[in-house]
């Protein structure tokens, strides 16, 4: 459904996007998870053909997004990390007035903008202004207006940053029913939410695509062992090196428990289980296995364990990953604000603002003003 291929996109000396390819298939919930800056957005940006790339081929259903522009951006809904919303329209105004910019036929565009309210529930604010509205319900707004006329593929940008707990559970509810009709790609920097919604992850940083994978498999990598056991420490750590020189160990003692009782965590593949030969090399010693525990690795730790090395190199099902930043979530909370007595009002939409609206769905060309 979309390749993408050798993307670069370069802004001066700094390399946003640096040599991705991927594919996208019908059918799924795409996450794209990395830290801020990592070059997400950007990509998502150049995948709905509002933001030019340096290097590089995007095609969509079979149509290259700079040669066909057009006909594959008919193909892909898009909301942008901050949504662009007319805020003195209503959400029925505001829709029927995208619909017809994006070239929906006259005949169909009230019932694309119901269905559009329906699914995203809006229709109970369909007639009130949009500046007077929630942040909850502007980023529903800007999903419906991603859903007209029903494209394949729905890309959205961070769309639960800056929402409440109540907000945050709605939103992915309502991304999780798109996905039984559309193909999902969303961006992320929150763990819990791509784990909780996506099929697929896509971990980028720095610019580079260094993760590619079910979650599944990429959890299926490594397991962790701890192992508590009381005996001399350097005699225990010997021990476990002849079972392979190349663990890696790390070690805490459990000063509760007793002098000499320590802790020994140990990652090994998932296909390996030593609990049989730590038992056999320490049972004729005197140190004495208190507790063996062994579990799989999770997402958030896949994450912390591949920022701190050097993705230089392929780590198995993904690659290594770098994390520049500890992301942080915003405690902004919006209520809806009391109807004012001019929300049954808005301004009429003159033909240099339409014609100012479809050329968010122009192709961009490289060394445009904008893109320098």
């Amino acid at each position: 459904m979309i390749e993408v291929k050798n993307l670069i996109k370069k802004y001066g000396d700094n390399t946003a996007v640096s040599d991705i390819s991927f594919s996208i298939e019908h059918g799924k919930i795409y996450g794209f998870l990395g830290p801020n800056g990592a070059g997400k957005s950007t990509t998502m940006n150049i995948i709905a053909g509002c933001l030019a790339a340096t290097s590089g081929t995007v095609s969509i259903n079979g149509y290259d997004i700079y040669e066909n522009p057009v006909e594959a951006k008919r193909s892909v809904g898009y909301l942008p990390e901050f949504p662009p919303l007319y805020p003195d329209m209503t959400p029925n105004e505001y829709l029927s007035f995208v619909a017809e910019a994006k070239g929906v036929p006259h005949d169909m565009i009230y019932a694309n903008v119901l269905d559009a309210m329906e699914k995203t529930q809006i229709t109970d604010v369909q007639d009130r202004l949009i500046k007077n509205l929630s942040k909850g319900y502007k980023q529903r707004v800007g999903i419906a207006q991603a859903m007209l006329n029903s494209p394949e593929v729905i890309i959205l940008d961070e769309p639960t940053v800056g929402l409440d707990p109540i907000q945050i559970i709605e939103i992915r509810d309502l991304i999780r029913s798109l996905g039984k009709d559309h193909t999902v790609i969303l961006s992320s920097h929150i763990l819990s939410e791509i784990s909780a919604i996506c099929d697929y992850i896509m971990i980028i940083s720095k610019g580079k695509l260094v993760a590619s994978d079910t979650i599944e498999n990429l959890t299926d990598v490594t397991n962790i062992m701890k192992i508590v056991i009381k005996g001399d420490k350097s005699s225990v750590m010997s021990i476990l090196y002849s079972i392979d020189p190349s663990f890696d160990i790390a070690v805490s003692q459990l000063a509760e428990e007793g002098e000499y009782v320590y802790e020994y965590t140990i990652e090994t593949a998932s296909s390996v289980d030593i609990r049989e030969q730590v038992y056999l090399k320490l049972r004729n010693t005197n140190s004495i296995i208190l507790n063996m525990d062994t579990q799989k690795i999770g997402l958030e730790e896949i994450f912390l364990k591949l920022t701190k090395e050097d993705h230089s190199d392929v780590y198995s099902n993904a690659t290594c990953i770098e994390n520049n930043q500890s992301s942080e979530n915003s405690d902004e909370e919006d209520e809806d604000k009391k109807e004012n007595t001019d929300d049954s009002s808005a301004s009429a939409i003159n033909t240099d603002d339409k014609e100012a609206y479809k050329k968010m769905f122009e192709m961009p060309k490289e060394g445009d003003e904008e893109n320098k």
